[in-house]
C-alpha cells in the first residue's frame, strides 16, 4: 500500500479517514462493555461520535492542553475546510469543529501514529463516560 502524505490532503479528506478511525475505537469500547444489540450500539455511540460531542471534546482538549501544535494545525485545516454539507440537528459551526476533530484522527492514521490515536481515542471515551463534557454545550 502506498503511503499518503497527510499534507497533500484537504481537511475534508482527512476527516473522512478520521471519522472511521475514531468510530472503530468507540464501537470496540461499547462491545467490550457488553453492548451488543445494534440499536443500543447506535444509540450509545451517538454520545461519543455526534458533532456536538466531538465539539465538546475539542473544547476540553484545548482547555487541558491535550493536543500538540501539529494536531491543532490539522484540527484547523479540518475545521476551516469548505464543506457543502452539514450534520442534521447541529449548527454549521459545530459541524465544522467536528470535522476538525475527525481531521486530527485522519492525520494521525495516515502518518502512522497508532499509539497517539489510541491515546486520544481512549482519553475521549473516558471524558464522555465520566461526564466531563457536561460544562461544554454546543447546539
Amino acid at each position: 500500500m502506498n503511503k499518503v502524505n497527510p499534507l497533500s490532503l484537504n481537511g475534508i479528506t482527512l476527516a473522512y479517514v478520521g471519522d472511521a478511525v475514531y468510530e472503530v475505537f468507540v464501537r470496540e469500547n461499547l462491545v467490550q462493555k457488553g453492548t451488543v444489540r445494534p440499536k443500543q450500539l447506535q444509540q450509545k455511540a451517538t454520545h461519543y461520535v455526534s458533532a456536538k460531542a466531538q465539539a465538546a471534546l475539542i473544547a476540553k482538549m484545548k482547555d487541558d492542553n491535550f493536543l500538540t501544535e501539529t494536531e491543532l494545525e490539522y484540527f484547523n485545516r479540518g475545521r476551516n475546510a469548505k464543506s457543502y454539507t452539514h450534520a442534521k440537528n447541529t449548527s454549521v459551526g459545530t459541524y465544522n469543529i467536528s470535522t476538525g476533530f475527525e481531521a486530527i484522527f485522519g492525520y494521525l492514521k495516515l502518518s502512522e501514529q497508532d499509539e497517539r490515536i489510541a491515546e486520544i481515542a481512549n482519553w475521549c471515551i473516558t471524558q464522555v463516560e465520566e461526564g466531563a463534557l457536561n460544562d461544554y454545550r454546543f447546539d
